[in-house]
């Protein structure tokens, strides 16, 4: 429900009564008009609520003796003094005699004021004891005592016993509901009074359009805003803003829109309520279109438009907006109000001027909790997560206890930053404090630890969560992906029984699919998709793309791709890539020139996917023309990444030397990238004299890196330098690197079977062995001679062609053709480069048994039909 219900005017328990019995129009009572204009409504007090207006003071006896009338003088004038300690000794002196009604009204009153719950128990009991009736005025104050000593249970307990003909007793039952949040039965207690023939009064509607409001009940807000307008408060200020805000916060504001244009007299609260529901509803321009026409018309700005509008400012990116109305504040608001200096703290951060909002900062006497998070907040907006840390920090020394925002505000700042060090002492901070409970802290330390790629303590605090939400799954199954564990993302992915995946989480799982080429658990999400109208969804469209293309597929991308009907730059760019990983560069460039003809300008990404496929398809001039294009036309300052192709484009062509000069050229600093495709081109084109000088700067760079060591021993180890392999691998033995193993994998009935070079442990060892026996005698049978420099070892002729045997896509490839359908292509994937006598018994076999294999080594797909590869021997 929304707040509470305003506070009660003063008035007579008379009014109600007359009116409903007289039927006085409801702008009138007792001479106090209502006007559609606002007024400050002053607090209730039953004080007012006096026996005087009645003229009808209730006695306790027709004969009342001098001596019981100075008592109760007495204490009324003790009441009035403010000591309820003397009312009560001598109320309870004489709490056999009969006491006049006035008497307890008036020390009632004083126990409310004092929120003196005992001594209004107390007071309770003495009139229990003496049978006295509790008409409407007394039944009034007791209950009211009950209610502002915050007993409502009691209060209740004496409201259902009187007699309720007060409106007033009503609304103030009904507000307390609304204040603590039982807005169902702030309700239900308005049905009731209506079937009581009670008729409702401006507060009244007021208070529960706010718990209509707070529920979210449009339905409701609908009928209650009917009765209004039979019961021709419809005119009402109060009740008009009330319905502003209910249709708001119940998104319906187009109707808010309606009472809005309909009010003949606005004042400030009905333009913020407007203004408000406008920013609340995602229209943020609309809220501050309307902030100019609240000035035009002549109503001033208060603290309450200032705090609503600014949001909207930050919002739209409006700094300049922001500054006059930061002008205005200075000049108009009086004192130092942290809620405004917190809104325009977050709309100059969010505006990216974090320089003003750090003055505010500095400058505020006072900070709440709220303060310190927006500051923090705006240093990781702007990208500065380390000052967000330290701030942080300071916070803690300053005796600030952090809430659940400043925490989950900087542990984004270290999943940024990739500060898994600062995470892990805000995770501590976190159990100390025991906010580990809350489900949003616990997804926003997943999310922490799986960007800093720590996915153990990822899951340790998945595993130990209570609750978990569809968030919370996305978190690890995306944390997975990213960090390279496509296998623990399809497998929790597998797991979400009681919760069904979203947008997010297919989109999370996708990629997953994509790494492990595992293309019938793609399908499987594929038709999740399809079933659920998810591929509206950029994101997911651009994921399925991907997944086809990086899973062989390139037909089914591209049919997709043309099915997207809203394509964005990733959309173009991920089909491009696809064509490049599969060797068309020709398709990749006739798609890249339909892109900029579409109006989508390229990035350094888009760059980056057509230099690459013209890398892999030999386009060498091509691939100059884009990298001119690139500098030149889009002014777009190349990065190491561009480079690394341009080196690659021409280290692939044979062109070496031209590569050498092209690196000692570059005005950044090379990394091992590109030093690394020269090395590649080094063993493709056979230079061992290049490799050697190549090799060094790479060792220099990355000296860790095994991979590089091991391309360097295979270099020369074709070129049968067997003294500078064994040499090499002492060294790499020395400085104690490890070798990673490849392996090559394929999918049969949604399961993946793996395979290591010189694999036997397999089931169907036998048959694979046996079936590339056979292909190798056919193949000697029509003079082919494999290429033993691809063995890699110092080993006879009979040796290397046993280990060449065993390498581990040959493996894959003849477990596929042993157990997949004739129709069905074979799907091989393999984590290093393939090789080139495998390359060479790949094509051979293709044409051996009329078999489509597809190949995704970790540079790019070969596609085999009849004894051809789509590489055209650039791989």
């Amino acid at each position: 429900m929304a707040a509470s219900l305003a506070a009660f005017p003063p008035a007579h328990c008379c009014s109600a009564l007359q009116l409903n019995q007289r039927k006085v129009p409801p702008e009138r009572i007792h001479g106090c008009f209502f006007t559609k204009r606002p007024f400050k409504q002053p607090e209730f007090s039953p004080s007012h609520v006096t026996c005087c207006s009645l003229r009808s003071v209730v006695t306790l006896s027709e004969s009342k003796s001098q001596s019981t009338n100075d008592r109760d003088t007495e204490v009324r004038r003790l009441c009035e003094m403010g000591d309820l300690k003397s009312a009560m000794e001598l109320l309870l002196d004489s709490r056999h005699s009969q006491l006049e009604m006035k008497t307890l009204c008036s020390i009632l009153q004083l126990c409310a004021d004092l929120k003196a719950l005992p001594d209004g128990a107390k007071v309770h009991e003495i009139i229990s004891a003496s049978n006295i009736l509790l008409d409407a005025l007394l039944g009034l104050k007791l209950v009211f005592m009950y209610i502002k000593c915050g007993d409502l249970r009691n209060g209740r307990m004496v409201f259902d016993v009187i007699q309720k003909e007060n409106i007033f007793l009503w609304n103030l039952v009904m507000n307390e509901y609304a204040r603590i949040g039982e807005y169902n039965e702030c309700i239900s207690l308005f049905g009731q009074m209506l079937e009581s023939g009670i008729e409702a009064n401006s507060h009244t509607f007021s208070c529960i359009l706010k718990c209509v409001a707070a529920l979210g009940s449009a339905r409701d807000g609908k009928k209650i805003h009917a009765l209004v307008i039979k019961m021709r408060f419809d005119s009402y200020n109060a009740v008009e803003n009330a319905l502003i805000t209910c249709y708001s916060k119940c998104k319906n504001i187009s109707l808010a829109q309606v009472v809005f244009d309909k009010m003949l007299d606005r004042d400030v609260i009905s333009w913020n309520s407007m203004i408000g529901g406008y920013v609340s509803n995602g229209l943020p321009e609309k809220g501050v279109h309307l902030l100019r026409q609240m000035w035009f018309s002549g109503v001033y700005m208060d603290l309450a438009t200032l705090v609503t509008v600014l949001p909207a400012c930050a919002q739209m990116c409006f700094l300049l907006q922001g500054r006059v109305l930061h002008g205005y504040a200075i000049k108009c608001v009086r004192g130092e109000e942290i809620t405004l200096n917190n809104s325009l703290l977050s709309m100059y951060t969010k505006c990216q001027d974090l320089d003003s909002g750090v003055k505010i900062f500095s400058k505020m006497k006072k900070k709440s909790v709220v303060t310190w998070t927006a500051m923090i907040s705006g240093y990781v907006e702007g990208g500065q997560f380390y000052k967000a840390l330290r701030l942080f920090e300071v916070m803690e020394e300053e005796g600030v206890m952090p809430d659940l925002y400043a925490v989950t505000t900087a542990l984004h700042a270290c999943a940024c930053s990739g500060s898994l060090e600062h995470g892990k002492q805000i995770h501590d901070y976190i159990i100390r404090n025991g906010l580990e409970l809350h489900l949003f802290v616990a997804n926003a330390l997943m999310d922490m630890y799986a960007k800093c790629g720590s996915m153990v303590d990822a899951e340790s605090v998945f595993n130990n969560m209570e609750e978990k939400d569809l968030v919370s799954w996305n978190t690890m199954i995306g944390g997975y992906s990213k960090n390279s564990l496509p296998n623990e993302a399809l497998s929790l992915f597998s797991q979400m029984e009681d919760l069904k995946p979203n947008s997010v989480t297919v989109a999370c799982a996708l990629p997953a699919c994509a790494s492990l080429s595992t293309l019938e658990k793609g399908r499987e999400i594929h038709g999740h998709i399809l079933r659920n109208g998810l591929f509206s969804d950029c994101y997911v469209a651009n994921a399925l793309v991907d997944m086809y293309a990086k899973c062989g597929a390139l037909v089914l991308a591209r049919l997709l791709f043309d099915h997207i009907q809203m394509k964005d730059l990733v959309s173009w760019t991920v089909m491009i890539a696809g064509y490049g990983m599969h060797g068309q560069g020709r398709h990749a460039i006739l798609l890249f020139n339909e892109m900029r003809k579409s109006g989508i300008e390229p990035d350094e990404v888009s760059f980056i996917a057509i230099l690459y496929a013209c890398s892999h398809s030999g386009l060498i001039d091509e691939g100059r023309r884009f990298f001119h294009i690139m500098r030149y036309d889009s002014k777009i300052e190349p990065k190491l990444e561009h480079y690394a192709c341009m080196v690659d484009l021409l280290a692939r062509a044979g062109r070496l030397t031209k590569a050498y000069q092209f690196i000692e050229k570059m005005p950044t600093q090379p990394d091992s990238t590109v030093w690394g495709a020269l090395l590649c081109g080094c063993r493709i084109h056979r230079d061992v004299k290049l490799a050697e000088k190549v090799a060094e700067h790479v060792f220099e760079l990355e000296p860790e890196n095994t991979g590089y060591y091991i391309l360097l021993a295979n270099i020369y180890a074709e070129a049968e330098k067997w003294e500078a392999v064994k040499k090499l691998r002492e060294r790499i033995g020395r400085q104690r690197l490890r070798k990673k193993p490849g392996c090559s994998w394929i999918e049969l009935k949604d399961k993946v079977h793996v395979f290591f070079s010189g694999d036997r442990s397999h089931q169907q060892a036998k048959k694979i062995l046996s079936f590339l026996e056979r292909v190798n005698v056919r193949m000697k049978k029509e003079g082919y001679i494999s290429n033993k420099r691809y063995a890699l070892i110092d080993l006879d002729d009979s040796g290397k062609e046993e280990v060449l045997c065993g390498h581990s896509e040959r493996l894959a490839i003849a477990f596929g053709i042993l157990n997949l359908p004739s129709r069905k292509p074979i799907r091989v994937s393999k984590n290093l480069r393939v090789c080139g006598d495998c390359h060479e018994v790949a094509k051979f076999i293709s044409k051996m048994v009329g078999r489509e294999i597809i190949l995704r080594d970790s540079n790019r797909f070969h596609q085999f039909i009849d004894g051809r590869c789509s590489c055209r021997g650039f791989w």
